[in-house]
């Protein structure tokens, strides 16, 4: 039960971390070009062989 006293404190830590990185990725618009990823899937252009 002692590890529970690491433990926590830890993983919240951790999600601190995560939720810091989510705002910070929101607020620097990494998450705003979802028309281009939906038509990238549909071209040809870069199948499985990319261009030299």
């Amino acid at each position: 039960m002692e590890i529970l006293g690491i433990l926590i404190p830890v993983s919240l830590f951790l999600g601190g971390i995560g939720l810091i990185a989510f705002v910070w990725a929101m607020k620097h618009r990494q998450f705003d070009d979802l028309d281009g990823d939906a038509n990238r899937i549909l071209t040809k252009d870069w199948d499985d062989k990319p261009r030299p």
